[in-house]
């Protein structure tokens, strides 16, 4: 495990303040609120294509996946990321029951695959000092 680096901690700040712009903000804000979606069905009723609620849905995972390729490719410290970014792991639970369907219906297996692998890399670090955590978590932000 490599040592946090101040590159590190500004680029987690950085990330923090693109989280704090107005649109994200309200993307967010909704996606937290709304998406609970558990079929692509229901995805596709929440969210219909060209609609406001598809774009701060993509808005939103789409940051959160571009965040997590920064801990898969060795560029952010997972370790410090963890520690402060628990958001992450809210999208993931919201997303996490439509990925089969969105990767076959996208025909890509590795859609949304840095989201996955850095999700399951914080579950681990949560269970490191209670396994209890991700499920009281899972079962707070209704996943």
């Amino acid at each position: 495990m490599s040592k946090a680096t101040y590159d590190d901690v500004n680029l987690i700040v950085k990330l923090y303040e693109l989280r704090r712009e107005e649109k994200m903000r309200a993307a967010r804000s909704w996606f937290a609120g709304n998406f609970k979606c558990k079929t692509m069905a229901e995805f596709q009723q929440l969210c219909p294509p060209g609609s406001e609620a598809n774009a701060m849905a993509r808005q939103v995972t789409s940051y959160w996946d571009m965040v997590a390729s920064f801990v898969t490719s060795g560029v952010l410290n997972d370790e410090l990321f963890f520690q402060s970014s628990r958001e992450l792991l809210l999208a993931w639970v919201r997303v996490e029951p439509l990925i089969a369907e969105f990767r076959a219906a996208f025909k890509d297996e590795n859609y949304m695959k840095n989201l996955e692998t850095v999700a399951k890399a914080y579950v681990e670090f949560l269970a490191k000092s209670n396994p209890e955590t991700f499920q009281a978590f899972k079962a707070r932000v209704g996943g």
